[in-house]
């Protein structure tokens, strides 16, 4: 009688995963991690006066970053589901900066410049990125240079010898309209997995209301 009392709400079920750092698969968080990367190297170049907006910025673009991986291992698809929210929100704290930078003079537009041109592909730098093969790779020529005891327990490896491209950015090779392009497109990319979060929790709701007409019907029969 007392579950049956409480308030209707979907019951906490513990999410499951094959690695605690599976969110590495997803696009959306290796967008956000290139996106923190070029903001780095662009407010690395204001001027010392700007050091607040270059805060604020940097904060912002991190958040972003580090709600998609608290979100993935939070306990059930609800919390996740919030902290995807919370990455949605710093994300466009970060397109109004970015915007603010250009209205400013400080981030100069080009019109059709874009990722490509400068040589970034985005699904090629989520496979750099993904757990297992470019990664172990990497970490075994770098055990045969150094040795396997001056590798061991060791887990980061920079985003330049990950993704090499990266080497010839430079801060003043960016623009708006790449900043642009890299946030809009994660933008789309985390309200995909909004929807996705939505139908699969929604899908537990429903499997709860079940579980309760279960022990209702359970009562009736006692």
């Amino acid at each position: 009688m007392r579950e049956l009392a409480k308030p209707e709400q979907p019951k906490a079920r513990s999410r499951v995963w094959k690695s605690p750092q599976a969110y590495r698969y997803l696009v959306q968080w290796s967008n956000t991690v290139l996106l923190r990367y070029f903001i780095r190297l662009f407010t690395a170049s204001l001027p010392k006066a700007e050091y607040r907006r270059k805060a604020q910025v940097d904060d912002a673009t991190r958040s972003v970053v580090r709600n998609i991986e608290e979100g993935w291992k939070r306990a059930n698809t609800s919390d996740y589901l919030n902290f995807v929210g919370y990455s949605q929100g710093s994300l466009e704290e970060v397109k109004g900066d970015v915007r603010e930078l250009t209205e400013d003079g400080f981030l100069k537009s080009i019109r059709g410049s874009s990722l490509k041109g400068i040589g970034i592909d985005l699904g090629e730098f989520n496979q750099a990125l993904k757990p297992g093969g470019y990664v172990k790779d990497i970490k075994g020529q770098l055990e045969e240079k150094l040795g396997e005891n001056k590798t061991s327990g060791f887990d980061y490896i920079p985003l330049t010898v990950l993704y090499p491209p990266l080497k010839k950015i430079r801060s003043e090779g960016l623009t708006y309209e790449m900043f642009m392009e890299l946030i809009n497109k994660t933008d789309y990319l985390l309200r995909r997995l909004v929807e996705s979060l939505e139908k699969k929790l929604a899908e537990e709701q429903k499997g709860y209301q079940i579980e309760r007409a279960k022990i209702r019907s359970n009562l009736k029969l006692k």
